[in-house]
C-alpha cells in the first residue's frame, strides 16, 4: 500500500483526535501527580508559573505530531489557557497520550512563555515520568531517572534556561528516535 502525503496526515489527524476525545481532562488531577511526583513536586514551591497538559495525544509514522490543550498558572493562580502542537521527523511509529507540565522558573522565562507564540527548539526535551527508567539529555546537561505508573511515579530534573519539563505516560504503544520542537500558544482568560 502506498502511503500518499494526505493519507498520512489524515492518518495523524484522527489518530489526535481521537486520543483527545478518549480523555479526559482533569486539571487538579494532573496536578495532583506532579506534586506527587517526587523531583516534579518542588517545582511548585520554585516556579513563578506553569503550563499543565492533562493530556497530549501523539503519532507518527516517520514523520509525527502531537496536539494537547492546558491551562496556564501564574503563581498557582489561572491566568489563562494554552495549545501545544508539535511535529517530529525521524524513524517512529504508533500513537500514545501523555500528560505534560512546563514549570516556569522566573518573570521572564512566564513572560517569553505567554507572550504570543513559545517554542521549544529541538535541543529541549522532558523527564518522562514512566514505569522502567527513563532519561534525557540536552546541550546544557542531561538527567535521568527511574519510576512506577502515575500512582507512584517519581521524577528527577532540573532547569533549562529557565524551563523544565516532565510527561507522564497514560497509554500507547510509540517507537521513535526523532527530532522536533513544541511549540505552544497562549491566550488569556
Amino acid at each position: 500500500m502506498k502511503l500518499n502525503f494526505k493519507t498520512y496526515f489524515t492518518f495523524i489527524f484522527l489518530l489526535l483526535a481521537v486520543t483527545n476525545l478518549c480523555a479526559k481532562d482533569n486539571y487538579q488531577e494532573t496536578i495532583t501527580v506532579f506534586k506527587n511526583a517526587g523531583e516534579s513536586g518542588k517545582f511548585f514551591n520554585n516556579s513563578y508559573g506553569y503550563a499543565v497538559f492533562p493530556t497530549i495525544g501523539k503519532g507518527g509514522f516517520g514523520i509525527g505530531g502531537a496536539y494537547g490543550r492546558g491551562q496556564v498558572y501564574e503563581n498557582n493562580n489561572f491566568v489563562g489557557n494554552t495549545e501545544m502542537a508539535q511535529l517530529t521527523i525521524g524513524l517512529q511509529l504508533g500513537g500514545q497520550a501523555y500528560s505534560q507540565i512546563v514549570f516556569l522558573k522566573d518573570k521572564r522565562a512566564f513572560d517569553d512563555f505567554t507572550n504570543g507564540n513559545f517554542e521549544f527548539s529541538a535541543e529541549a526535551s522532558a523527564v518522562a515520568i514512566t514505569a522502567g527508567a527513563s532519561a534525557s539529555a540536552t546541550t546544557g546537561g542531561s538527567s535521568a531517572g527511574a519510576s512506577g505508573n502515575k500512582e507512584n511515579a517519581t521524577t528527577v530534573g532540573d532547569y533549562y534556561k529557565g524551563i523544565a519539563v516532565f510527561t507522564v505516560a497514560k497509554g500507547g504503544l510509540m517507537y521513535e528516535a526523532s527530532i522536533g520542537g513544541q511549540k505552544f500558544n497562549y491566550t488569556p482568560k
